[in-house]
């Protein structure tokens, strides 16, 4: 990858400002695309409220499939966006400036995806408003001991803090950009921007009200994905009662976050000529966090495996593990394997992480692997219980294909729709590191190339 030009506070600025105009034909098509998507998977689903479950491939004991995969894939793709935003925030990695945006937007839009499966999943969804905890007459309360309720909150307050972060930091963007812009996208940068005038009071105020939303936000990262996890580990099931579910369901929604922010920010850099602003050194960094993440959730596979082999020859935990391998779901385990562990260690190779076509093929097996975890820990876990005459195999419908994709189209709508309006990429903060690059280099401590962040 060859070096970005330097990039000045003006040019900066600017080529942020020029994202809607470069939104051209291929733009208005992918949107299409994306609602086309999003009405097959909503047709599904009125086949499902219509006639039931039964239009899904659920059967006894398998009655957790393709629906809370997704839920659980989706709340890990979230994950990305508190942690690039957040916790790198706080350690002050100055290359999330970025980038960190589209991760933050990918995280509103993921939370609000992955919300939908838990209703999708209800076999009454009009009682959805059941699982809220609501003054009523009967003084009913929904039961705080179901890993169901758990999910509620920590997914609705997951969601309300990223949106506030997110809306937060956009505030002294919109402001920038407002006056640059017109009609309808004038007005709303204005509603965005909060009444910002970039007075000194405010600037102390925004400053100190960030620090506090990524240290409130931080925590998240750890707690709502080990909440999910506890959806599995509570129960008795095989391959799902384990203390190790949280750390490992934690270091797994990272892993697929931030792949996820690595194959979304390699199109958009080169369709909306960001090059200058999301350089090589960005990407370099993040193909690095994917290949730290990835010995995490390869040191977790390797822990779950040791554990379970050592166990007694009759154990369930043994049995689980051995037939996830070597079973009917076996080709999907060695490929969530290969592509979760074996491909991403490519990544410490220089050469592979120079590479935007290896990194971006690396990134697309990750977000596939991952969902093939959140498959084979769902599915084979219940498929092949304690007891041998329920065994059965699952096997998703097109139904459920159908509201898996549609929930692609349903993320992709929502996020392109935002390009049209929101800043891409975080002005205020990449004016502030061009400022202190500028500083280190007149000062003479010079040697670091000028980059974008």
């Amino acid at each position: 990858m060859s070096a970005a030009p330097p990039v000045t506070m003006g040019r900066l600025q600017e080529a942020v400002a020029a994202v809607p105009r470069r939104l051209g034909r291929g733009y208005w098509l992918l949107v299409a695309l994306a609602g086309a998507f999003v009405l097959f998977g909503g047709f599904c689903y009125t086949l499902i409220i219509r006639n039931g479950l039964v239009m899904t491939g659920l059967r006894r004991p398998v009655m957790w499939g393709n629906l809370i995969t997704d839920f659980v894939f989706w709340v890990g793709i979230a994950h990305s966006g508190t942690l690039i935003s957040a916790v790198l925030f706080l350690f002050r990695a100055r290359f999330r400036t970025a980038v960190y945006r589209v991760a933050e937007m990918m995280t509103v839009f993921g939370v609000l995806t992955a919300g939908l499966f838990p209703i999708f999943h209800l076999g009454r969804p009009w009682f959805a408003y059941w699982l809220f905890p609501y003054p009523n007459q009967r003084q009913l309360w929904v039961n705080f001991r179901s890993p169901l309720v758990w999910d509620v909150f920590a997914v609705s307050t997951y969601l309300t803090v990223s949106t506030i972060f997110l809306l937060v930091g956009i505030a002294p963007d919109a402001a920038a950009l407002r006056d640059a812009a017109s009609g309808w996208r004038r007005r709303a940068l204005s509603l965005l921007s909060l009444g910002w005038r970039g007075t000194d009071l405010q600037w102390r105020h925004y400053t100190r009200a960030y620090l506090f939303f990524a240290a409130f936000a931080t925590p998240l990262v750890v707690s709502v994905h080990s909440v999910v996890s506890w959806d599995f580990a509570v129960s008795i099931t095989p391959g799902w009662h384990s203390t190790l579910f949280p750390p490992y369901f934690v270091a797994g929604a990272i892993l697929s976050g931030v792949a996820m922010v690595i194959t979304l920010v390699i199109p958009l850099r080169k369709a909306l000529g960001l090059e200058a602003l999301i350089t090589p050194h960005h990407l370099d960094m993040l193909a690095r966090l994917v290949l730290f993440v990835s010995l995490i959730v390869a040191y977790a596979y390797a822990a779950e495996i040791v554990l379970s082999l050592r166990a007694p020859p009759s154990d369930p935990e043994r049995s689980t593990l051995l037939w996830r391998a070597t079973g009917p779901y076996a080709p999907l385990f060695w490929t969530m394997i290969t592509c979760n562990c074996a491909g991403p260690m490519l990544l410490a190779l220089r050469r592979v992480r120079a590479s935007v076509p290896a990194l971006l093929a690396i990134c697309l097996a990750v977000n596939v692997g991952m969902w093939l975890e959140r498959f084979n820990i769902v599915v084979t876990s219940l498929a092949h219980d304690r007891l041998p005459f329920s065994w059965r195999l699952y096997a998703p419908t097109w139904v459920e294909w159908g509201m898996t994709f549609g929930s692609f189209g349903w993320f992709f709508f929502w996020f392109l729709l935002s390009l049209k309006l929101l800043p891409v990429v975080s002005v205020a903060e990449m004016k502030e590191e061009l400022a202190h690059a500028a500083r280190a280099l007149h000062g003479g401590r010079g040697g670091e190339a000028v980059h974008a962040g």
